[in-house]
């Protein structure tokens, strides 16, 4: 799917960089075997979007200067989910819809994302519940587990220098370590 995106690109080489580790950072299977995310598709889609979430908001504190990338990177995660859809098999006349559909999403979980780490909202852990667990019943220990490694990414990414994501390049801490050690 990310080469369909190489390929042929109007995006930045660092917007793509960014996504590229983003989506990375979601698919280490820890995720799906320690912390119990769900292995489908609203589960993949929702933690790459809480990993573009997170870059987005350490770009969003650059201001002006980050615009245009956090910009380039929202506009690659959409035409990823596109191309990620018409490859399911989904027809051309409902793509566009379920794309919309998966922005209104993407935006609702950055709100509710941001007021939670910003401490202006709910509870991080129940917006993780709700968003990235959806229906599926989630152990307390493991939604705090996955709370604080958010948080954990959160600042780490808050950390790191402007130059550094602006070359597209970023690090996130490991999962299983980050969560594990701080419960």
């Amino acid at each position: 799917m990310l080469k369909r995106l190489l390929g042929k690109s109007q995006f930045s080489d660092q917007g793509l960089a960014l996504y590229r580790a983003a989506v990375e950072q979601a698919r280490q299977p820890h995720f799906y075997l320690g912390l119990a995310v769900p292995d489908s598709v609203d589960g993949r889609f929702d933690l790459i979007a809480l990993h573009i979430f997170l870059v987005m908001r350490r770009l969003k504190r650059e201001g002006e200067v980050a615009k245009a990338l956090s910009q380039d990177l929202s506009e690659i995660f959409f035409a990823d989910m596109d191309i990620n859809l018409r490859e399911l098999g989904a027809s051309d006349i409902g793509v566009g819809r379920r794309v919309k559909r998966m922005i209104e999403g993407f935006y609702g979980r950055a709100l509710a994302y941001e007021a939670a780490l910003d401490g202006a909202g709910e509870n991080l852990a129940e917006v993780l519940r709700r968003n990235l667990y959806g229906t599926i019943e989630v152990e307390e220990a493991t939604l705090l587990r996955v709370a604080v490694y958010v948080e954990a990414v959160d600042q780490a990414l808050a950390q790191q220098p402007w130059s550094v994501l602006e070359a597209g390049k970023i690090a996130f801490p490991s999962p299983q370590k980050g969560a594990e050690e701080n419960v």
